[in-house]
């Protein structure tokens, strides 16, 4: 992932890092984005289950009245 930033830095802003200072960056971005994106995966997961528990409760078999 560092030669990822590396690449992307020199790509877009024409700039040669190093290790350290790519390494700095990414731990930077990765401290400030991943509790949203990792919040973002739990409640994608809580509405993706709550979608099958309605499509189980659909299915479920009416009682035969006598």
């Amino acid at each position: 992932m560092i030669n990822e930033v590396q690449k992307y830095f020199l790509k877009e802003r024409d700039e040669d890092l190093g290790d350290l200072a790519a390494g700095l960056i990414l731990d930077f971005f990765m401290e400030k984005l991943a509790p949203d994106i990792y919040n973002q995966g739990i409640y994608d997961s809580y509405q993706y289950m709550n979608e099958k528990v309605e499509d189980l409760l659909g299915i479920q078999m009416q009682e035969k009245r006598k």
